[in-house]
């Protein structure tokens, strides 16, 4: 679908830039610091920052072709970058005085995340003492702020799925991201000890699905803020296989279009198995661009409204969209399998596209059998849980979970849905 996006014509001028730097971010293991420094040039950064600090406030469908794009070019740096923009959506549902500590004296400021309710606190006067080793925060390295998660306890009982924001002076990153896959996103691990996190810095995740955070009605006017923070924090992976893919076709007919077969000299694009997979793939490609779309577009429609989903579409949208997912990963098996042994190697495109599309796939996020089930059970009208319930001793007797501390969930039963 052809939409007016300015933000995405500004992107598209610094990509051949960016692109040239995908293999120096591989080696550097983090996204280069010139590649963030293009990207806030245009202000890509500024997709889902409120207006109020002068930000864009742009739709979901247009960050998603920016996201798409930029994948294109480098997916390690559409991975990270994308979550650092994500979580600009994210804060504005945080109380004005936590927004105002974030952005009102640098506006360029962006969180990385750890939200997995790994974290370990202590309550204390006024808040909480925050300590955990918290994994997958990717683009870590350029980012002032951080999105923790933890489990809470709560009057009833019962524990509550909670979101901390820490600064970048309470933690220490531990330089551990070692992938085949995504090895320039910079997905490390934050150190934090000790860390105190004041009540305004906190919000439940339930409230920030439902419009009861305390950040809701911060922005009347806004057409972006009236929805849940997950469909769009969720989003990004999808756009990444999309332009993933979308570039191994581009690939696929330039490496076939002067290759030549070794021992008969026959030319390779010519051949009917290369056209049937150039068209075959073609065609899914694009069906996987007009699913995503129509699903973003529903996004859209919803926030402008200010209308919330139910746990059915929330449930539909999410299962589209890693439908889409799959679709291009086998576009993209489909070509790579039939590209040539010498596209395997460590310097050519092809195969950084291969794993980093796989990579987009195997977020949880996008597990598709988990999700078929939970939409499946809904549109039954039937509870369902996307994680089994499981007894923790249970799980440390069959397992090695000494990389976590799991004593404040001992003889618990926890569950948690996607």
């Amino acid at each position: 679908m052809k939409r007016q996006n300015p933000l995405l014509e500004e992107l598209k001028k610094v990509l051949p830039e960016i692109a040239k730097n995908a293999d120096k971010a591989e080696e550097l293991r983090k996204v280069p610091t010139e590649n963030i420094e293009l990207l806030q040039k245009v202000g890509l950064h500024k997709a889902f920052l409120p207006k109020a600090y002068g930000g864009y406030e742009i739709s979901l469908p247009e960050f998603g072709d920016c996201i798409a794009a930029l994948a294109g070019a480098c997916c390690s740096t559409a991975w990270a970058f994308s979550l650092l923009c994500t979580h600009n959506h994210q804060i504005a549902m945080f109380p004005k005085q936590l927004q105002d500590e974030v952005w009102k004296d640098n506006p360029d400021a962006m969180a990385s995340s750890s939200i997995a309710p790994f974290g370990r606190y202590e309550e204390t006067d006024g808040g909480i003492i925050f300590n955990g080793e918290m994994k997958w925060s990717s683009g870590c390295d350029h980012a002032q702020w951080a999105i923790v998660g933890f489990l809470r306890d709560n009057a009833e009982g019962a524990k509550d799925y909670c979101f901390a924001v820490i600064p970048a002076s309470d933690y220490n990153i531990e330089d551990d991201w070692y992938s085949m896959a995504m090895k320039g996103s910079g997905t490390k691990t934050l150190l934090i000890k000790n860390a105190f996190v004041p009540e305004h810095r906190i919000q439940k995740a339930k409230d920030m699905m439902e419009g009861k955070s305390a950040g809701y009605g911060l922005y009347p006017d806004s057409k972006l803020f009236y929805s849940p923070y997950r469909p769009y924090f969720a989003s990004g992976f999808a756009a990444m296989a999309l332009g993933t893919a979308e570039r191994m076709l581009e690939v696929y007919k330039e490496v076939t279009s002067n290759r030549v077969r070794a021992y008969t000299g026959a030319k390779v694009h010519a051949a009917i198995p290369a056209i049937l997979r150039t068209g075959e793939s073609t065609h899914q490609i694009l069906a996987a661009r007009a699913f995503l779309e129509k699903t973003w577009e529903e996004h859209a429609e919803y926030a402008e409204a200010h209308r919330y989903p139910d746990r059915y579409t929330l449930a539909h949208w999410r299962t589209n969209q890693a439908y889409a997912v799959k679709m291009c990963i086998e576009a993209v098996d489909r070509l790579f399998n039939a590209i040539g042994a010498n596209n395997w190697l460590l310097d050519k495109e092809a195969q950084r596209l291969f794993r980093d599309c796989h990579m987009c796939g195997a977020s949880c996020l996008y597990r598709l059998r988990c999700l078929r089930t939970n939409y499946r059970s809904r549109s039954y009208g039937l509870r369902t849980r996307s994680v089994p319930t499981l007894n923790i001793d249970t799980l440390r007797s069959n397992h090695d979970l000494s990389w976590l501390d799991l004593n404040t969930h001992k003889n618990k039963r926890e569950s948690y849905e996607l």
